[in-house]
C-alpha cells in the first residue's frame, strides 16, 4: 500500500516508512498538562535516584544494553522502517548502542570517583554530583544511537532523563523508553516526550529542567542555547559538520578509496561525520573521481529491509527533495556532474548516489551542509591548500587523513579546525572516544570520560582538622 506523505500536524506525531511512504503508526501529542506532569515526575524521580550508588544506577543502564542486544532484530527493523536505513546499518546501530550501555554500565562508577587535591592541611576532594532533569533533543539519523549517547552517562551519573526525539520516530523512541522500564528503572527516571520541536521550549523554561543536549542543526542549537542561557542552564550541542577527507598520496589506493565509499554513503550520506568533502593531491585526483564515480554508479537501489538493497531511501521526501535542490542549483552555478544528481523513478525517498567537481566558494555545495550521498571532491596542489580548504568552512566536527606517513598525516591533523581527526580511517564513533566538534558543529563532549563529566556538579569538599586556626585560608 502506498499513500501520500502525510502532513503532521501539532497534535500528532507520525511515523511514515520512506521507502514507500506508507504511514506506519500516528501517535497523540502530549498536551501541555501532560509535559508538565512528565517534568514534575522526572524531578520527583531524581529526588531518589539521585542517592542510588553509581553502581546500584549503572547495574539499571547495564541490564538496557542486555535487553537491547536481546531485541536486536526487533529495534533493527523499526529503525529501518522509520528512516530507512538498510537493515545491515540498522543492527550495527543497535550493536553500537548496546556498547554503549554495557561502557558506561562497567566504566561510569571509576569515571565518577571522588577526586583528591593535594593541601597542605587535612584533604580536598573534587565529587562528581548530578545536576537533576535534563532535556535530550536527539535526531532522526541515528534513532537510537545518539539516545544512548547522551541517556546512558548521565542516567550512570545520577540524572532523570527527558527525551523528546524527532517526530519522524517515534517507534524508536517509544522502544528505547521500553528498555529502562524493563531494566529496572524507577518510574520518572528515563521518560519519552511525545511532542513537536515548536513545544519543546516549554520544557526548557521550566525551572526544574537544569541541563539540555541537542543533535541537531546549527540552527536548531542556537535557538535551544540561546534559551538555556536565558534560564541558566548547562547545554551541550552536537551540531551539523562538513567534514574533509583528505588524501596525501597513491599509497593503498584501493583501500583509500573503499573508506571514502564507506565513509560518505554509510547511513546514505545523513551523518554529520560523512566525509562530505574529498580533498585529493594531483596524483591520486582522477583515479580517485574515476574509481568512486564507478561504486557509486554500481549501487542497487531497493527495500532497505532486504540485504541485497545497497542504495536506501532518505529518511523523508522533504529530505530528498533538499537534497536534489542543493545538487542542481550547484551545476546551475558551473559545477560538473560526474554521475547522479536527481532522484530515482519509483516510489519513496531515493536520491541518486551523486559526485560533484570543480565547486567553488559561493556555490550552495560549498557552503552547505549535504544531507546526503552526495560527494564533493576537489584538486589541490599541495599539504597547505588542502588546510586552508579544509578549514575554510563554517563546522568543526570531524575529518579524515589519509597516508603511508603517519607523521605526514599526524602534523597535517593538528593544523585541522576539528573537535576530531581520523588517520587513516573514515571518521567514526566509539565508546570510549569523545564525540564533538567546534566552530558552528557545537561544544561540549559526548562518550568516553569527557561525555559523563558534561553534566555533573564538580563540588568541592574541603575538610580541616579542628586545631587549624580560622582565617582567610588560600588552599
Amino acid at each position: 500500500m502506498t499513500t501520500a506523505t502525510p502532513s503532521v500536524t501539532r497534535t500528532s506525531i507520525t511515523s511514515v516508512n520512506p521507502y514507500d511512504n506508507e504511514v506506519l503508526a500516528e501517535f497523540p501529542a502530549m498536551s501541555d498538562e501532560e509535559v508538565d506532569r512528565a517534568v514534575a515526575a522526572a524531578h520527583d524521580a531524581f529526588q531518589g535516584w539521585r542517592w542510588f550508588s553509581p553502581a546500584e544506577r549503572a547495574s539499571v543502564v547495564g541490564r538496557a544494553g542486555e535487553l537491547m542486544r536481546e531485541r536486536r532484530e526487533e529495534l533493527a527493523r523499526t529503525v529501518t522502517l522509520e528512516m530507512g536505513k538498510l537493515i545491515g546499518e540498522s543492527r550495527g546501530e543497535v550493536d553500537l548502542a548496546a556498547d554503549i550501555l554495557g561502557y558506561y554500565a562497567e566504566q561510569g562508577p571509576a569515571l565518577l570517583a571522588d577526586r583528591p587535591l593535594l593541601v597542605e592541611e587535612g584533604k580536598a576532594v573534587v565529587a562528581s554530583r548530578p545536576l537533576g532533569v535534563l532535556l535530550g533533543i536527539m535526531p532522526w539519523n541515528y534513532p537510537l544511537y545518539q539516545v544512548a549517547r547522551f541517556a546512558a552517562p548521565n542516567l550512570v551519573a545520577g540524572n532523570t532523563i527527558l527525551l523528546k526525539h524527532a517526530s519522524n520516530c517515534p517507534q524508536s523512541a517509544l522502544a528505547f523508553e521500553r528498555l529502562f522500564r524493563d531494566a529496572g528503572a524507577p518510574p520518572g527516571v528515563y521518560t519519552n516526550l511525545l511532542l513537536p520541536s515548536s513545544r519543546v521550549g516549554r520544557v526548557l523554561d521550566n525551572r526544574r529542567v537544569r541541563g539540555v543536549s541537542l543533535t541537531g542543526s546549527d540552527r536548531a542549537g542556537a535557538s535551544t542555547a540561546e534559551r538555556a542561557g536565558r534560564n541558566i542552564d548547562k547545554s551541550v550541542l552536537e551540531l551539523g559538520g562538513s567534514d574533509p577527507f583528505i588524501v596525501l598520496d597513491a599509497e593503498d589506493f584501493d583501500r583509500t578509496v573503499e573508506a571514502a565509499a564507506v565513509g560518505r554513503l554509510s547511513n546514505m550520506g545523513q551523518s554529520c561525520v560523512s566525509a562530505k568533502r574529498m580533498i585529493l593531491l594531483p596524483d591520486v585526483y582522477d583515479r580517485f573521481v574515476e574509481e568512486l564515480r564507478r561504486r557509486f554508479a554500481s549501487l542497487v537501489p531497493g527495500d532497505p529491509l532486504d540485504p541485497r538493497t545497497t542504495l536506501a531511501p532518505l529518511s523523508s521526501e522533504q529530505a530528498a527533495k533538499t537534497l536534489v535542490s542543493q545538487v542542481r542549483d550547484t551545476v546551475d552555478q558551473g559545477a560538473t556532474l560526474v554521475t547522479g544528481g536527481g532522484r530515482i523513478d519509483r516510489p519513496g525517498a531515493f536520491v541518486q548516489a551523486t559526485i560533484l567537481t570543480d565547486v567553488r566558494p559561493g556555490m550552495r555545495a560549498y557552503e552547505e551542509e549535504l544531507f546526503g550521498p552526495v560527494a564533493v571532491l576537489y584538486r589541490v596542489a599541495g599539504e597547505d591548500e588542502a588546510v586552508a580548504l579544509a578549514n575554510d568552512n563554517p563546522y568543526g566536527l570531524g575529518g579524515a587523513i589519509f597516508s603511508r606517513d603517519l607523521r605526514r598525516a599526524e602534523r597535517l591533523a593538528e593544523r585541522l579546525d576539528v573537535g576530531m581527526v581520523w588517520i587513516n580511517h573514515p571518521t567514526s564513533s566509539h565508546p570510549a572516544l569523545p564525540f564533538g566538534g567546534v566552530k558552528c558543529s557545537g561544544y561540549g563532549r559526548e562518550l568516553s570520560d569527557l561525555g559523563i563529566n558534561e553534566f555533573v556538579n564538580k563540588k568541592l569538599i574541603r575538610t580541616f582538622p579542628t586545631t587549624v586556626p580560622i582565617g582567610f585560608a588560600t588552599g
